[in-house]
């Protein structure tokens, strides 16, 4: 909720809380789990599959640029399966230049859209670059969508049924282990995508029109698109990290903007610690009451992996939810 309906809401039960006041609130419980969030970042980096995107957010007040620039939330998916991470960056620049920091020192596969942005990264022949065929498989339903009534295409028709059916054989293999689901690959989608390597290479259309588009896209993006095949781990597309941008893409059309850069900073690290703790199957409520206890008390970084969200005793947050004595 934007912090002058949370102020108002506060108000009517006799709370004098201005807005100034909760965004300091905010601003420094952001500063206080950094290093929490920081920790989870390392870890998911430590993992060898991780996910990338990036959103726009607004920030009003900041040094050298207008209050309409656009600036960028980031967001990593990752981490062991046991152990998944998700990780917000604010940083005003789409460039490559932030990919490169948030991922310094990582080896493993990357999965992003084909965004140019991430070229930089994956250059990095430590990194094994994954595309996304949900952007793929959108561009060509749009160029369908944009076609006259009664007027289908044949080669629309036949590459969307081809990418429609390595969908349903992910979801057929949802259940299985990594390793048959990378054997039943091998087998059944790898043949479908060698059908449709064959149909992209005779393809042709003016490079502007939508379907022009979607067949460049499909076209530069191939590489990385076939590389899910390889292990049963990775996934189709990037719809993981892409759902987990939406809880702050559904907050941004509420709170439309962040004031300063310190507010978008805080908002990424609570953000994070948020959607971390809702993914491990956390009470969000009663882990971030627990963090905000227990984190001023300790003396040094190396404590902070017993508040990690996978280390915290669930009976400590079951004590935190019980009401108080009377």
């Amino acid at each position: 909720l934007p912090l002058y309906r949370q102020s108002a809401a506060f108000s009517r039960l006799g709370i004098d809380l201005p807005r100034q006041t909760l965004a300091r609130h905010m601003v420094r419980i952001g500063e206080l789990i950094e290093p929490l969030v920081e920790r989870m970042r390392q870890i998911a980096l430590e993992h060898d599959v991780l996910q990338i995107d990036e959103t726009r957010v607004q920030v009003l007040k900041e040094g050298g640029r207008t209050a309409q620039s656009q600036s960028w939330m980031w967001v990593l998916k990752g981490g062991p399966p046991d152990r998944p991470v998700i990780h917000y960056h604010y940083g005003p620049s789409r460039g490559s230049a932030v990919p490169l920091h948030l991922l310094e020192g990582y080896a493993g596969y990357l999965q992003s859209d084909g965004y140019a942005a991430y070229g930089a990264v994956l250059n990095d022949p430590a990194i094994r670059g994954l595309g996304c065929w949900a952007h793929a498989r959108r561009r060509f339903v749009q160029a369908q969508k944009a076609l006259p009534k009664g007027k289908p295409s044949q080669k629309l028709t036949q590459i969307i049924a081809w990418i429609q059916k390595l969908y349903a054989l992910e979801r057929a293999w949802q259940e299985l282990p990594a390793a048959q689901r990378a054997e039943r690959r091998k087998s059944e989608a790898a043949p479908l995508l060698d059908k449709i390597e064959a149909w992209l290479a005779q393809q042709s259309a003016p490079p502007k029109s939508l379907l022009g588009k979607a067949i460049g896209y499909l076209r530069a993006e191939w590489p990385r698109l076939t590389v899910y095949v390889e292990d049963g781990r990775l996934a189709i597309d990037n719809n993981a990290v892409e759902n987990a941008i939406r809880p702050f893409a559904i907050g941004r059309k509420n709170w439309l903007f962040s004031d300063r850069p310190e507010g978008a900073r805080s908002s990424a690290a609570l953000y994070g610690l948020i959607e971390t703790a809702k993914l491990n199957g956390m009470n969000p409520y009663a882990y971030l009451k627990l963090v905000l206890q227990e984190l001023p008390r300790m003396q040094a970084d190396s404590n902070l992996d017993d508040l990690l969200p996978w280390n915290v005793d669930p009976g400590m947050l079951r004590e935190i939810m019980l009401p108080p004595a009377v």
